[in-house]
């Protein structure tokens, strides 16, 4: 048997989800699936329409032509009138149904106006394709330990003023013993790039003054680390900020690996980018003794 204390538990955990996507519903509709979106503008109109039918059957006669009683008659003749349809073969007969088709006419007017915009909103809105590298590896580079990774841009554009950020973010404690999460940035070889279109390998030193310097994988799992990164450049074609935004934590990064070159030509010496390729690693040498 499931504990009142549970119960409670998730009724408010209910209440809380329900008050956020009040409180925030236009982010909500902009940011969730197209499936769901579809689905919900979906069952709103229904529960409208539905509404609106039982209105309309609340009395006798309220639609010419309608079977008496029918709310499915009343149903389709909602869906008629909100979407300004208007077939001509039921039509309000009484005050009390005019009354109802003026309030549902401007409901449904601000409906679709509210519709298109949300539509407009999605389609409109920047994304980028970036891709990410599976893994990231730690390998020598000019006789320095050095973090590296991959990104590229999938579409055939160019990202203009593309600048990569990667944060450190693990738990530490303070010298009076208390536990925080603290976020340490990383510096990179190079942090930005004015056209971003191919392939770019992200690489921070592993020197003295880096946050990763002496520590072992069992001190980054320890720690719960994970590297955030987050890229942003403005796209070419569409004139837009764009964010990508990816996650590698201890598992992902591979000691003593490197990237496989993925870059290439094509017969008319045009650069491509093998991404069958793009996650592969291969062993620079033998892992270090961590």
């Amino acid at each position: 048997m499931i504990r009142a204390g549970r119960i409670q538990a998730l009724l408010r955990r209910l209440r809380t989800v329900r008050r956020d996507l009040i409180g925030d519903l236009y982010h909500a509709l902009i940011t969730m699936s197209w499936p769901r979106f579809v689905l919900g503008m979906g069952l709103l109109f229904f529960l409208v329409n539905m509404s609106f039918a039982l209105a309309y059957t609340a009395q006798p006669g309220a639609i010419v032509n309608a079977r008496p009683h029918s709310l499915m008659d009343a149903f389709f003749f909602s869906v008629q009138t909100m979407a300004t349809i208007g077939y001509g073969i039921m039509y309000p007969g009484t005050v009390y149904a005019n009354i109802l088709m003026s309030l549902e006419v401007l409901i449904g007017l601000f409906g679709l106006a509210i519709a298109t915009g949300l539509a407009f909103a999605r389609f409109s809105r920047p994304r980028a394709r970036i891709l990410f590298s599976h893994y990231a590896v730690v390998t020598p580079y000019d006789q320095v330990p050095t973090l590296m990774f991959r990104v590229a841009n999938r579409r055939g554009n160019q990202i203009l003023e593309a600048r990569v950020q990667v944060t450190l973010v693990g738990n530490e404690r303070s010298r009076e013993g208390h536990d925080m999460r603290r976020f340490r940035d990383l510096t990179l070889a190079r942090r930005d790039t004015p056209s971003f279109a191919y392939s770019w390998t992200v690489m921070h030193p592993i020197t003295s003054e880096s946050p990763l310097f002496s520590r072992s994988v069992a001190d980054l799992a320890a720690a719960d680390a994970e590297f955030v990164v987050i890229l942003t450049g403005l796209d070419e074609t569409l004139s837009q900020t764009i964010h990508a935004r990816h996650v590698y934590r201890v598992d992902d990064i591979r000691w003593g690996y490197r990237l496989h070159d993925v870059l290439g030509r094509d017969p008319r010496g045009r650069y491509t980018i093998d991404y069958a390729r793009f996650d592969d690693i291969e062993a620079d040498s033998p892992a270090p003794d961590r």
